[in-house]
């Protein structure tokens, strides 16, 4: 008497060779096999046949919005940084791919907000996120998609676990300690500010920046003379209000966290009215573009920006390993800073390769206790630290230089100064 399999059996049967097909035409066609954005199928283009892909995404001003030209520069710096971990054999038998999920927000929020939901199924985490408000508009979102992203901004809140919920990936200082270092290098270098005036976009950024400059102010008897919201240009026009603001309230100092075109005007038209003082600005005031503007000849006289990386031309392992991986200089910072943002997420891959859990709940647990090597050209917190060492942070002072690479010539590295360690700061310096 021949055996049959009951009813179930064979349904169950016939189930399990289905998704056996269905699992081996994904893994054949490059399909998620093992969780979003980690396929055993090479990258596209890949000449690594015996290797899968690991997909991130990039949200970034590619191109249409105020911080393009910085945005670029960092999306090349970050694709020199993954190209050279491919050709030093990937991670964990992968290779990395942040090209297919790249995507222009021109810095608006309303794309950003669209461009993760169209990327979101396809990746792993994300190597660049850029803008502060933009982020931290998507961290509930990205909270419950458990995907772990590289901050291309230095809210100080990424900085703290409290704020950032161990979703954002940080190197560098914060906008808000970078203003008090700066101010205490300025100090040391020109004069003692007595009567400061702070131009700032609108939000966290700006928020950030102006909280660490009124900081440095309450603990070094120095007056904020006024604090200007403003705008991108294709936002709000024109600088003018800010210029009539700053004219009127008469400070020593004006300090700037805003982009390269409002930087140049603002400081283009207040020379050219009479002001004296001087000008000091966060990193992405800068572009060696304003070198060709109405306004070269103020900004290399009376204009310092400071940075939280080592520059092209520094002695840092890092920087020398950013320069020998691409063949012509830059066209601006931005490369030096996309390179060195690139350690934290390499770290993560790596000690999630390790821990068999390339997923991304497997990356938001190996955040715990990482500790990111920047090779010398940043400083980078314990990324599951409760708060950043704040003893560790230094800067990069720069003033404009014709003749120097991408126009600005370093002239203080690793600078500290004193202030920081007076505040005693153990939160963010602006909230969500």
């Amino acid at each position: 008497m021949a055996f049959t399999r009951p009813r179930a059996l064979r349904r169950a049967a016939a189930i399990s060779i289905v998704a056996g097909l269905v699992l081996a035409a994904a893994c054949s066609s490059g399909e998620q096999d093992y969780g979003p954005g980690v396929t055993s199928a090479p990258c596209p283009g890949s000449a690594n046949k015996d290797r899968g892909c690991i997909y991130l995404g990039v949200l970034s001003d590619l191109g249409g919005g105020p911080f393009a030209p910085l945005g670029i520069s960092m999306n090349e710096g970050q694709l020199a940084f993954w190209n050279q971990v491919n050709e030093s054999g990937g991670i964990g038998g992968y290779d990395i791919d942040i090209t297919t999920y790249s995507r222009d927000t021109s810095f608006d929020p309303r794309v950003h907000r669209t461009a993760y939901h169209e990327i979101e199924p396809h990746v792993l985490a994300l190597a660049q996120s850029l803008g502060t408000g933009q982020s931290i508009a998507m961290l509930n979102q990205m909270d419950a998609d458990d995907m772990v992203s590289v901050a291309a901004t230095q809210w100080s809140g990424w900085n703290y676990r409290s704020a950032d919920r161990n979703l954002v990936l940080s190197a560098g200082y914060s906008y808000c300690t970078e203003a008090v270092m700066g101010l205490d290098w300025f100090a040391e270098t020109h004069y003692a500010p007595s009567n400061i005036a702070v131009v700032a976009y609108r939000g966290n950024w700006g928020g950030d920046y102006a909280s660490g400059a009124l900081k440095w102010a309450l603990a070094n008897g120095a007056t904020i003379a006024d604090r200007i919201d403003t705008g991108p240009n294709g936002e709000v026009g024109d600088q003018n209000g800010p210029v009539e603001e700053i004219l009127a309230a008469a400070p020593d100092l004006v300090m700037l966290a805003t982009g390269p075109a409002e930087t140049a005007e603002i400081v283009g038209k207040l020379v050219k009215s009479g002001f004296t003082g001087r000008f000091l600005g966060s990193l992405p005031t800068w572009n060696a573009a304003l070198l060709q503007t109405p306004a070269a000849a103020a900004l290399t006289a009376l204009y310092n920006y400071t940075t939280p990386v080592d520059s092209w031309a520094g002695d840092s392992v890092g920087a020398q390993r950013a320069r020998a991986a691409v063949d012509s200089e830059p066209a601006n910072f931005g490369y030096s800073l996309g390179w060195a943002i690139s350690y934290p997420l390499e770290a993560l891959l790596i000690a999630a390769a390790e821990n068999k859990e390339l997923t991304r709940s497997g990356l938001r647990r190996s955040v715990m206790n990482l500790k990111p090597d920047g090779e010398g050209m940043v400083v980078i917190h314990p990324a599951g630290a409760e708060r950043p060492d704040l003893s560790a942070e230094w800067s990069v002072v720069f003033e404009p230089d014709q003749q120097a690479p991408m126009g600005a010539r370093a002239i203080s590295t690793g600078y500290q100064g004193t202030t920081l360690a007076r505040l005693g700061i153990h939160e963010p310096c602006t909230r969500l």
